[in-house]
């Protein structure tokens, strides 16, 4: 089952990606961006990074070699970081951002795929396969480290461009005090599943053998 699973989360983790990016470039070339600032545009949203980094985590484990291929995207610290950060992505955009906007077609196929499979999709490989045990609540404060890396990027790129990937983080918009309470929501919303992953970890290491699959 966890291998299976696996193998869902990468082959539709990546169709997802690419198919993002097919339709989502030629939409931000025809709306005034350059090639390259379509790109930079499109790798500037949280959910595009996360699916990113839960697609190396599949490859790191299903690669020929074992742990040979990108060994930090494998070890138990990266596997529960990255389930953490997707949960965060499912549950962001299941409540608050999936009411602001109404994608159509493959926009829509590819807001199902990166916001719902694919998270779904690796917590369960994670809860199945990829806990055993090893996570540490010391590891809490590497995993923080890159939703506020990101809110840092997203909050210095703003006036730099004159745009955000998620609207609740419009300061000329909403202004800062609106900004850093929905920062401080998300933030807090990370760090109670942050808590969870490592509870979650260490009782099911308890209840089977540890082990990968």
């Amino acid at each position: 089952m966890g291998r299976f699973l696996q193998i869902a989360g990468l082959v539709i983790g990546l169709a997802g990606l690419v198919l993002q990016f097919c339709i989502s470039i030629p939409a931000s070339m025809e709306a005034g961006r350059s090639l390259l600032g379509s790109i930079i545009f499109v790798f500037s949203f949280f959910t595009i990074l996360t699916n990113i980094g839960a697609v190396l985590v599949h490859t790191s484990l299903l690669s020929p070699s074992g742990y040979a291929w990108l060994p930090a995207f494998a070890g138990p610290r990266m596997r529960a970081g990255v389930a953490v950060s997707i949960a965060l992505v499912f549950i962001v955009y299941a409540t608050v951002l999936a009411r602001l906007w109404q994608p159509q077609g493959l926009f829509l196929l590819c807001d199902v795929l990166l916001h719902y499979v694919t998270p779904a999709l690796f917590v369960l490989w994670w809860l199945i396969s990829g806990a055993d045990g090893r996570t540490r609540w010391s590891d809490m404060s590497w995993w923080v480290l890159y939703p506020i890396a990101y809110l840092v990027y997203a909050l210095v790129r703003a006036p730099l461009t004159g745009e955000v990937p998620y609207p609740f983080l419009d300061v000329a918009k909403n202004g800062a005090t609106s900004v850093a309470i929905s920062a401080l929501a998300i933030t807090g919303l990370f760090l109670v599943l942050c808590v969870v992953a490592v509870l979650a970890d260490h009782g099911i290491a308890r209840t089977r053998p540890s082990k990968l699959g």
